[in-house]
């Protein structure tokens, strides 16, 4: 279930997924297969090549891409989503659905 997101903010992703530009949806979402997370950050790009490209920079496989036929995506959460939205330059998510790191990794 997501919740927290405005429908301007889904028309403008979707926008931008559909002409092959990488765009970035976090919302707030609660689903009992990952327990401890409550939030996601959807980056999505209809371009899978260039979505792949992007997320090999991240180190994110390409088998991680949900790839719905209209709004291909990688799905973040936990440390990953907030190492990713900070090096993107994404503070505003960060700060707006109080993203924390979890854990320093070694």
């Amino acid at each position: 279930m997501a919740f927290g997101v405005k429908r301007e903010e889904l028309m403008e992703w979707k926008r931008r997924v559909k002409n092959g530009e990488i765009a970035f949806l976090t919302h707030f979402w609660l689903d009992d297969r990952f327990p401890g997370c409550d939030t996601v950050t959807k980056v999505g790009c209809a371009d899978i090549q260039r979505l792949e490209e992007w997320g090999k920079v991240h180190g994110l496989d390409g088998k991680w891409i949900h790839r719905d036929p209209r709004f291909p995506h990688f799905d973040l959460f936990g440390d990953r989503q907030f190492d990713i939205l900070s090096k993107e330059g994404y503070g505003e998510h960060i700060r707006r659905f109080r993203l924390k790191k979890q854990k320093e990794r070694p």
